[in-house]
């Protein structure tokens, strides 16, 4: 049974950055398709980035992309999402999640496994 474990969210001014950690364990990580996934109040669960098993392939919202960044370090058995440059839109609570088959994905639903989540507030 595979476990993710989502930390660093928190409070940040418009323009900070914050780091996302999601650590796994019980499964072979390396094999992975990992996502970042986000909901704000009252809204449904939107992509935000994913990379391949090996980190050579990524993928962007297209409202995240040139700020945030989406990384992996097998060894370690994590995937991080640098934010920067954030804005109060970017607030939501964010999910880490796991794919079994290779390819990236934007659909949640294609997802296998996921983290509890991690809240992130920009104040403006």
């Amino acid at each position: 049974q595979v476990q993710l474990v989502d930390s660093g969210g928190g409070l940040v001014q418009a323009g900070g950055s914050l780091r996302l950690s999601c650590a796994a364990s019980g499964g072979t990580f390396s094999r992975y398709v990992m996502g970042w996934f986000r909901q704000a109040p009252g809204k449904g669960r939107e992509f935000v980035a994913a990379i391949s098993w090996s980190g050579s392939n990524t993928d962007y919202a297209d409202s995240v992309k040139g700020r945030f960044t989406i990384s992996r370090d097998n060894a370690k058995n994590t995937v991080y999402l640098q934010m920067n440059s954030l804005k109060p839109e970017d607030t939501a609570v964010y999910y880490c999640a796991g794919r079994i088959l290779p390819a990236l994905s934007t659909d949640s639903s294609n997802y296998n496994f996921w983290g509890q989540g991690t809240q992130v507030t920009v104040s403006s």
